[in-house]
């Protein structure tokens, strides 16, 4: 079976490497001013074809390249994982001031957790590319999701995925209850780890 990304999924590689390097660059650039890094881990991919057919599926799209590339706005995903709070939203405001970038959609669950203690940012970029997109234009326009959060949230997020939808759970309202708790237990640590960091700043 053909990709269903068709003649465009060279180019969601070039996306991804262009992204990457834009926002490694961000942070090679603060670790140079300020002698830290803004993240710790920046992990990227290009959704795979049996991942994107799927979520075609459940919106009901047919599989193609427009609907992968225009309907669905995830083919090319980025995270962002960062030490402290305050670096989240540097790297939001970093990502903010690239050329050729727009933000077409913002999620602020830091600060606006979801009911289930989930937190992390999220980001739809439209991106300018110098090549052709899907509808023929040139330059092009690709969409990038963008998920920031901070090592805590990363584990919280990546365990409760596992947890919730790979097994037959017993009692589910006990789980549900119990990684809630989880949750805000772990965003209290990270408050205090940039409380701390303040206060050592502050010295200096």
């Amino acid at each position: 079976m053909s990709s269903i990304y068709g003649e465009f999924r060279t180019a969601l590689d070039a996306v991804l490497q262009d992204m990457t390097g834009r926002i490694s660059a961000c942070n090679d650039a603060a670790k140079k001013q300020t002698g830290s890094a803004i993240y710790e881990h920046l992990i990227a991919r290009v959704k795979s074809d049996d991942s994107m057919r799927e979520k075609c599926r459940k919106r009901n799209l047919p599989e193609t390249p427009a609907s992968a590339l225009r309907e669905v706005r995830d083919a090319v995903g980025l995270r962002i994982v960062c030490r402290f709070v305050d670096d989240i939203f540097r790297n939001v405001e970093g990502i903010r001031r690239m050329d050729g970038v727009t933000v077409v959609e913002e999620k602020d669950y830091v600060r606006h957790a979801k009911p289930n203690g989930y937190r992390s940012y999220h980001m739809i970029l439209d991106v300018e590319e110098p090549f052709a997109d899907v509808d023929g234009q040139i330059p092009g326009h690709y969409f990038v999701e963008i998920q920031l959060r901070t090592i805590a949230m990363d584990s919280w997020a990546s365990l409760e995925h596992e947890m919730k939808y790979k097994h037959d759970i017993k009692n589910p309202e006990l789980i549900v209850r119990e990684l809630k708790r989880c949750a805000d237990e772990l965003a209290s640590c990270d408050l205090s780890m940039q409380t701390i960091r303040n206060l050592i700043r502050a010295e200096h």
